[in-house]
């Protein structure tokens, strides 16, 4: 069995396409070139895991060559799905079917995740410790899920983008048995708010806050 595969979820830093809930406060522009940073940084920390496989399911499919150069050596695959359900079901399900010991998706929007989370997953993976691994988000979501199996019914007919994703989420878990564990939770940014608590949790880490989303705050002046 190859190692447990890592897949970033990820849009092309597009200019309106991306992150759209931060505009206001920042331009268009800026929020695209503030995900970009995010892409970058989050790149940087899958590259630091052990005993797993870094890819990037990304969207739009004609992107490809943009995540080429943001992501060299990494596995990409297109998303494929008429939501993020779909996209999340079919993406990990591709991964397993290659022979990955389990498959995460984690999200592009949590900067300053601490990278022993990500590595706690793979390590619960690989060593068989749960069937299915979840990382909360304090929005009543979640920021990764991982599986050993394909688990297509944890993603169908999901409310999406509500504050119910994570409890439905264990709830199905549960119903079909499924040994859950789960990670700490962290917060992902979307929103104005978001972005102060960003800024806070930057100036907390110092030296230690991803380089990339650093650099954009270091330059960013409202």
């Amino acid at each position: 069995m190859t190692p447990v595969a890592v897949a970033i979820m990820a849009k092309a830093p597009t200019v309106g396409a991306v992150k759209t809930r931060l505009t206001p406060p920042l331009t268009p522009a800026e929020a695209a070139r503030l995900y970009h940073c995010f892409l970058l940084d989050k790149i940087e920390q899958v590259r630091t895991l052990t005993d797993a496989h870094a890819a990037v399911a990304y969207t739009p499919e004609e992107a490809r060559g943009v995540f080429e150069t943001l992501a060299p050596g990494f596995t990409l695959l297109p998303q494929r799905g008429h939501d993020l359900g779909a996209r999340l079901a079919n993406g990990l399900a591709e991964l397993l079917a290659r022979g990955h010991l389990g498959a995460m998706a984690i999200d592009s929007d949590t900067p300053t995740l601490p990278g022993e989370f990500l590595q706690r997953g793979v390590d619960l993976l690989t060593r068989g410790e749960a069937d299915v691994v979840i990382g909360p988000s304090d929005d009543g979501g979640y920021y990764l899920i991982g599986v050993r199996t394909a688990q297509p019914e944890l993603f169908l007919d999901m409310p999406w983008s509500t504050p119910t994703v994570l409890s439905e989420t264990l709830r199905r878990t549960h119903v079909a048995g499924l040994a859950t564990a789960c990670l700490p939770t962290w917060f992902d940014v979307d929103t104005g708010a978001d972005l102060e608590r960003l800024q806070a949790s930057l100036a907390q880490l110092g030296a230690a806050a991803p380089a990339e989303t650093r650099r954009f705050f270091t330059e960013y002046h409202r």
